[in-house]
């Protein structure tokens, strides 16, 4: 893997891209995200140090995520068919799993105020490093409803 820097606001890829690299961040943080029809942001993935990030397309299949640096990062960069050769990091890979499955599960099953428990488990340490916009953006609900869920949970202490 060849380790690079990136400065905040740098974008890894766009939709489209026919090379996807896969990231590993040893510090600062990337995100995945799409961008729908109407132009409104949804926030895939959070990449934290030691994270993997990647697009899951193939090799030839043109990218559907944008993978952008929110903060100063170091990151190691490979292309999937490079990180296979070297054998993949299978603790990174089953984390990276287990938490889009349960991210997956939780979007189907839970309200504002569980995806939000949910997201402060799984990722303690972004809500001080991103806006609040973003991190509705990952819930799947707006800025305002994250604001009352926030101003609920902080009454309940």
């Amino acid at each position: 893997m060849k380790k690079i820097n990136v400065k905040k606001g740098t974008v890894l890829q766009r939709k489209g891209d026919i090379n996807s690299k896969v990231y590993l961040v040893e510090s600062g943080l990337l995100r995945s995200y799409i961008i729908d029809e109407k132009g409104k942001e949804h926030i895939y993935m959070f990449g934290p140090e030691n994270w993997l990030v990647t697009d899951n397309c193939e090799s030839d299949i043109p990218c559907q995520l944008y993978i952008d640096a929110i903060e100063d990062t170091t990151i190691n960069v490979a292309s999937k068919e490079e990180l296979l050769k070297e054998g993949p990091d299978l603790n990174a890979l089953l984390r990276r799993l287990n938490t889009m499955q349960n991210r997956i599960i939780m979007l189907m099953s839970s309200n504002a105020k569980k995806r939000y428990e949910h997201f402060i488990s799984t990722y303690p340490n972004i809500t001080q490093r991103v806006p609040l916009k973003m991190v509705a953006s990952y819930l799947g609900i707006t800025p305002e409803a994250l604001s009352r869920v926030r101003n609920e949970l902080s009454q309940q202490k």
